[in-house]
């Protein structure tokens, strides 16, 4: 149900404030929901329609029972389409509804703007229904079990795709040094005897395996494949409907791919922008404590885990501060006196001006990379932590900037998750597939490992093989067919 009366008013008067600081992004649509729904709907990522699936029902569970216990509340959801729609919880104080409707503005005007969202799917909430419509379809065609094991199979991949690869071309078109066919040569013989001496069957058959095995001999692929989904999609010995359900799964692991890439920045922007408007605009004298103290817990640290809201929120903070005192360039790079650096002030005042172009270029990865200075660090007291086994707890283990920056990009590098390639795909020339793990220092967890292989092996209906680098034995190939899972030595 769309909301009306007082609160259709508050929008209005709350995305005139966003407009009026320079926020842009297209209508909003906000729908009052119970505590189910908004369950249910954070459950489906969002969406009111998904393809039936268990790990649906697990998540709702575990929301609905998370709630129950008073261990989260969802305020606020909003999704990526246009228009955009957001979701509003019927039990929200009205003071919540507010906060909410600001902190949307800023997620709005994030997707709108962004580059790592400008290749996005804005009618998603369309298609995703229609992925639903066919899976149902093949599920009354061909069992609702069968499918939904190959979909479990597809799901479990989700994460070997490109997320890279709507801004870089991989896949190059080449000449070949040999690309002049070859043709058998004839024995030399005068015109008379030549179709004794070279007879036209004979001739045919031979440079038709002339042709086999140069084709034989082709790289295949000619590049390495990153888009393992895109590559299965492709050559994979699947049914129709089969190809089309992981097409399903790669087009929608592609729309949330952006929200991971991003979501330090995003939920950043939005707390940015909530703050802004609540503090200067639209916050009343009786509504201060409930809106600090609802405020305060979406920027909280939290034991054990990053908290995306605060570190990106101060980090927005921080950019603001530096560009409108002019603290960043050689000058002040160069300066190493503390107490100057500490007051520096050239009154440049581009705060604003450079937040937006940093809302508008970055991902995560940069936004970590470029703005997180050791200043930053030091003032938020960031710092690693390891688990010593001697005495069964996690300790402080370091608090030099670059060791706390490093570790920090590389948790959101391809979201923490292993980088792995199709190298061959007639793999000692029998077709089968054989990929290669980028190790960056982390071995891949062997249960995860073996899982993955096994459902790589169910889409390619040839065994699979993984090569990876594994702590004091180096080199290893895993290997998993239809006698089940093997390793050796590469």
């Amino acid at each position: 149900m769309l909301i009306t009366g007082e609160l259709a008013e508050l929008q209005k008067e709350i995305e005139a404030i966003a407009f009026d600081y320079g926020l842009t992004f297209p209508e909003v649509r906000y729908e009052m929901v119970d505590y189910k729904t908004v369950n249910l709907l954070a459950a489906y990522d969002g969406f009111p329609i998904r393809y039936p699936h268990w790990r649906f029902g697990m998540e709702y569970e575990r929301l609905s029972k998370s709630y129950a216990y008073g261990l989260h509340r969802i305020y606020e959801m909003v999704i990526n389409t246009v228009p955009i729609y957001a979701y509003l919880l019927q039990s929200n104080l009205m003071v919540d509804q507010k906060l909410v409707m600001a902190h949307v503005c800023g997620h709005a005007d994030f997707f709108t703007n962004n580059f790592w969202f400008s290749h996005t799917n804005r009618k998603m909430l369309d298609e995703v229904a229609n992925h639903s419509a066919r899976i149902h379809n093949y599920m009354d065609r061909y069992g609702r079990e069968v499918v939904e094991n190959f979909m479990d199979a597809c799901l479990s991949l989700d994460n070997l795709i490109d997320i890279h690869s709507p801004g870089i071309a991989r896949r190059t078109e080449f000449l070949e040094e040999d690309a002049k066919p070859q043709t058998v040569k004839k024995m030399q013989a005068k015109d008379y005897m030549d179709s004794y001496i070279n007879p036209v069957e004979f001739m045919a058959e031979q440079q038709l395996r002339l042709d086999a095995e140069r084709t034989q001999a082709k790289k295949f692929p000619a590049e390495p494949e990153r888009d393992v989904l895109l590559f299965l999609q492709e050559h994979a010995p699947l049914e129709n409907w089969q190809r089309d359900l992981l097409g399903i799964v790669r087009e929608e692991a592609y729309y949330f791919a952006p929200q991971r890439q991003t979501k330090i920045m995003n939920e950043g922007w939005a707390v940015f922008w909530h703050t802004r408007i609540m503090t200067n605009h639209m916050l009343q004298p009786g509504e201060l404590i409930d809106y600090a103290e609802h405020h305060s817990g979406t920027v909280a640290m939290h034991p054990g885990r990053l908290n995306p809201y605060r570190l990106g929120y101060e980090l927005f903070l921080d950019i603001e501060d530096r560009w409108n005192r002019g603290a960043f360039g050689p000058d002040y790079e160069n300066c190493e006196d503390h107490e100057a650096r500490k007051h520096w002030n050239t009154n440049l005042g581009r705060g604003l001006e450079k937040a937006f172009e940093v809302r508008r270029i970055y991902n995560d990865v940069g936004f970590i990379d470029a703005f997180l200075t050791e200043e930053f660090a030091r003032q938020h007291k960031l710092f690693t932590f390891e688990y010593n086994e001697h005495i069964n707890e996690y300790e402080i283990s370091s608090r030099d900037f670059q060791q706390v920056k490093q570790k920090l990009l590389f948790q959101l590098t391809n979201f923490g998750q292993p980088i792995i390639d199709v190298i061959n795909a007639n793999y000692e020339n029998r077709g089968e597939l054989y990929l290669v793990h980028r190790h960056e220092g982390i071995d891949l967890d062997r249960p995860y490992l073996e899982a993955t292989l096994g459902n790589l092996f169910v889409l390619w209906n040839r065994p699979v093989h993984l090569e990876t680098v594994v702590h004091d034995k180096g080199t290893m190939v895993f290997t998993y067919g239809t006698e089940g899972s093997a390793v050796w030595a590469a």
